[in-house]
């Protein structure tokens, strides 16, 4: 009993140089799709190169991985522990970048099994999915950001009301002795579809007063 399960702890596949080789490059093309995925889904301040260097870099990696591993029991659950311990505190400033590592991992798993048909038709999927998807942005959110005197408290919410009736909602009230500061949160389809001869920001100055009138486009290169 003991020397079976000596020699399942025990039991490696052995692969030939031109078969690490070959999982190896092709760990490397299919990390390049990831690469010109990752470049053309994200642009601005948002896009970060070492990042998407680094997801060439993970997919060769897991691939290594695994082919050290083979079908080695002892390597495997010793390999578990060890990844076990480690703590990744990286900020992901994008929900995408996480798809991404999730795709360079599962892509060196693929490789690094000799499973080449799995990881190239799945890359192929996810990167026409994110070629579709992947410019969509959350910027459909407008906020208004008024600081004025607190004798013109409610001139300023009747003002915004009337432009924006109800669809404009008051998120953030700051309030001293001698100021308020509103924060009104809408969408770029109402604060359009508004037709006045004065813009709001004509219409926020004349009630005098007034400190500043902000209005910010909420994106995803806007982090909180």
């Amino acid at each position: 009993m003991r020397e079976s399960l000596f020699n399942l702890l025990e039991n490696t596949g052995s692969l030939s140089t031109e078969a690490v080789i070959i999982r190896l490059f092709a760990a490397f093309v299919i990390s390049i799709f990831i690469f010109i995925s990752y470049r053309l889904s994200h642009n601005g301040s948002i896009y970060s190169s070492k990042f998407n260097v680094s997801l060439v870099t993970l997919t060769i990696i897991t691939t290594t991985v695994m082919i050290v591993i083979g079908n080695n029991i002892a390597l495997s659950l010793g390999m578990v522990g060890a990844l076990s311990i480690v703590r990744f505190r990286t900020a992901i400033k994008d929900s995408r970048d996480t798809v991404y590592i999730f795709w360079a991992i599962v892509t060196g798993i693929c490789c690094g099994a000799g499973d080449y048909l799995v990881g190239a038709f799945g890359s192929a999927m996810i990167f026409l999915v994110l070629l579709i998807f992947g410019r969509i942005k959350n910027d459909n959110r407008m906020l208004l950001i008024v600081r004025t005197a607190r004798i013109n408290d409610q001139k300023v919410e009747a003002l915004i009301f009337s432009y924006y009736d109800k669809k404009a909602i008051l998120r953030v009230k700051n309030t001293t002795e001698d100021s308020v500061e509103f924060i009104y949160e809408l969408s770029r389809k109402t604060m359009d579809r508004v037709k006045s001869d004065k813009t709001i920001t004509e219409a926020v100055y004349e009630i005098g007063n007034i400190e500043y009138f902000n209005i910010v486009a909420q994106n995803d290169e806007i982090s909180s």
